[in-house]
């Protein structure tokens, strides 16, 4: 080993650090993918990474710092340029040179940050996100609900500690009409990494109270008529969080309609696209449910007001066309009167007509009867004295006497016939009938 050219690891440092400075003088654009980003006394820290396009898997990484000098010049622009803050997962275009230090090791010390490349990437993540929905059939489906006509029932996702809550429950409150508005808040995470879980957790909440509702009874017991999604006093750069395709997935299909006043003057985020209504400001969504109200009062009034004209109408029409019918009524009596009168005479005409032929006609039967009554007469006792005297002949032949006369006898036992022998007993006292007298036996 030759210990001529050993060096420290500073040495060895310095001479990279030399190499890097006269070799890579200049700066770079490069285009790269944030996976942190960090301020610390006014510096920002970043990590840069690249993903291979076929299976995000990572490809190169590196550091990259951007000293406060810089920070506070390329922050405020590149926020209010692109509407958000830096973080992670959001690709950039960054200007940067080489640095190497002894101590602290290789960095890319960032200069400018080109904020119309990140509003191009997020164009196009926004655009991805409105063509899976619209594929998926739900991105209209909240404009397809109806709002109820007296929407007082309210839901409302906001920061507890809002300014922005505030001023829509005192706008609410205060308003000119008294119109009695009931709220109940759902607080979630309004700026920040954790806004889209937060509110995704706040629609659950909403959900579970309207499915218990829903399922027992109807529409009309269900403790909400509208969902309000709010945001006021946050930072106008922290957005991204309402820019997600599950967040935009769960207010698309949720049952009741989402009002969304989250804020900002930039283009619409998507959750604003997929929601029922959208406003700017809290105090724009008071104003929206109060004029939607409002506008129910006035057609409520103007239909009390039509009602009211048109039932006058009404009754003027008829107590005109009654007037005339009292008018005209007597008149048409005295016609019907007189008309009635002669169709009774007609039929009193017609009675006694038809009375004096019925009973000419009747009076005629009569006569003919009474002409024909004792040749009638004297048939019928004809026939009856020989119907006697066919059963008088019957009832001669019939006569026991008659039977006596030829030499027969009757036997008899108590008033009773004796037919059979067997029926009598020894000592009975039997009475036989002979033609000229009886005979009375004992049986032995």
């Amino acid at each position: 080993m030759n210990r001529e050219k050993r060096l420290t690891l500073y040495e060895l440092n310095s001479l990279v650090r030399e190499f890097i400075e006269c070799e890579m003088p200049d700066e770079y654009w490069v285009e790269a993918e944030l996976s942190e980003c960090r301020e610390a006394r006014g510096h920002c820290y970043m990590e840069l990474i690249q993903k291979d396009e076929r299976n995000a898997t990572p490809i190169a990484k590196a550091s990259a710092r951007c000293w406060a000098s810089k920070w506070m010049l390329v922050r405020p622009y590149f926020e209010r340029t692109t509407g958000q803050r830096l973080h992670a997962g959001m690709k950039v275009l960054l200007k940067v040179y080489a640095q190497f230090h002894e101590a602290y090791g290789f960095s890319w010390i960032v200069t400018d940050i080109d904020p119309t490349y990140t509003l191009g990437d997020m164009a196009r993540k926004r655009q991805e996100i409105i063509r899976q929905l619209k594929e998926e059939g739900v991105f209209d489906l909240q404009k397809e609900l109806q709002l109820p006509l007296f929407c007082q029932r309210i839901a409302v996702i906001s920061s507890e500690t809002a300014a922005g809550y505030g001023d829509f429950c005192n706008q609410l409150a205060d308003n000119p009409y008294g119109f009695k508005f009931e709220t109940q808040l759902f607080p979630a995470i309004m700026q920040g990494e954790g806004v889209e879980q937060s509110i995704i957790d706040a629609l659950g909440k909403i959900y579970s109270e309207y499915s218990d509702y829903s399922e027992h009874s109807d529409y009309s017991d269900c403790p909400f008529d509208c969902v309000v999604i709010i945001r006021g006093g946050g930072a106008t750069s922290d957005m991204s969080g309402f820019d997600t395709l599950a967040l935009a997935e769960n207010v698309a299909n949720f049952p009741i309609p989402i009002i969304t006043g989250i804020g900002h003057d930039r283009d619409e985020s998507i959750l604003d696209m997929v929601s029922h209504t959208r406003v700017k400001t809290p105090t724009a969504a008071a104003a929206f449910l109060i004029d939607h109200l409002k506008i129910i009062m006035d057609i409520l009034n103007d239909s009390q007001e039509q009602i009211v004209r048109l039932a006058q109408q009404k009754l003027a029409y008829y107590k005109s066309q009654f007037s005339a019918i009292a008018e005209v009524l007597p008149r048409l009596f005295s016609n019907v009167k007189v008309r009635q009168e002669a169709r009774l005479d007609a039929l009193n005409n017609r009675l006694i007509l038809s009375s004096g032929n019925r009973l000419s006609a009747l009076n005629s039967r009569l006569s003919t009867l009474a002409e024909h009554l004792p040749i009638l007469l004297d048939r019928r006792l004809m026939a009856e004295k020989h119907r006697l005297q066919l059963i008088e002949e019957k009832a001669k032949s019939l006569d026991p006497a008659l039977l006596l006369s030829r030499g027969y006898s009757i036997t008899m036992k108590d008033g009773k016939i004796v037919r059979d022998p067997q029926t009598l007993r020894h000592g009975d006292e039997i009475e036989t009938r002979l033609e000229k007298g009886t005979i009375k036996s004992i049986v032995k």
